[in-house]
């Protein structure tokens, strides 16, 4: 279980997380909802101990998160992060060097499913390819939590529906996931919680499920109830 607790973050004068709690179970699958600069990546670094909270605790099991916490924590990024030299069949060769939980075969089997090439280097990808890049070495992985930054940013409308179901598919049962995003639309069929983020703070969490049954309303529609 990942619990954050009261986290506030600033970066010079501009507030970017403000007492911000919210509990994550294993097994969900949890959708970061919110406008750009309304504070998901800030929180999904200081989740993956990239950045450290100016108050608050983040716990993993009951333990604070460090740089031990990586083993068990996967991230992907907005940014492109590959040397552009670094050809794809690289980028998973230096993945398996830096964590135990790295499957080869897996990272085979889902760049396969891309039709991304392995002799193609970083530089000669498209941002939809390196977005794909980016989803295949995090989901060759077997972490316990997954945070998956904008993972659509750069993939066109036909191929979203693809990486969404091969993530999900590559999820463990037992691991946590969350994906942020403000293509609301797109998630809508994916994720089990949502967590709405306005400004810094949490505006919102609920089950998406209840949201339907008991309120009658998309995920698109709250979010536009709850953020415009």
């Amino acid at each position: 279980m990942l619990e954050v607790k009261q986290v506030s973050k600033s970066f010079g004068s501009k507030l970017a997380l403000r007492d911000f709690s919210c509990t994550l179970e294993p097994g969900e699958i949890y959708g970061l909802l919110g406008a750009n600069g309304s504070g998901k990546t800030t929180l999904m670094k200081l989740i993956a101990n990239l950045i450290l909270p100016d108050r608050g605790q983040i716990l993993l099991d009951g333990q604070e998160v460090n740089c031990r916490s990586r083993e068990h924590i996967a991230y992907m990024s907005t940014e492109p992060y590959f040397y552009s030299y670094m050809k794809i069949r690289d980028v998973g060769e230096y993945y398996q060097d830096f964590f135990q939980d790295f499957s080869m075969e897996t990272f085979r089997e889902i760049i396969d499913k891309f039709e991304l090439r392995p002799e193609l280097r970083a530089k000669q990808l498209s941002s939809g390819m390196m977005a794909k890049l980016k989803v295949a070495v995090t989901m060759a992985r077997s972490a316990d939590v997954i945070l998956l930054d904008e993972p659509l940013n750069g993939i066109d409308l036909i191929a979203r529906d693809q990486v969404m179901e091969l993530i999900i598919s590559h999820a463990s049962k037992d691991s946590t996931l969350l994906l942020s995003s403000h293509l609301v639309e797109e998630m809508e069929r994916f994720i089990s919680k949502a967590i709405f983020v306005k400004d810094g703070n949490m505006v919102a969490s609920l089950d998406v499920e209840d949201l339907r049954i008991k309120e009658g309303l998309s995920l698109a529609e709250k979010y536009r109830q709850l953020l415009a």
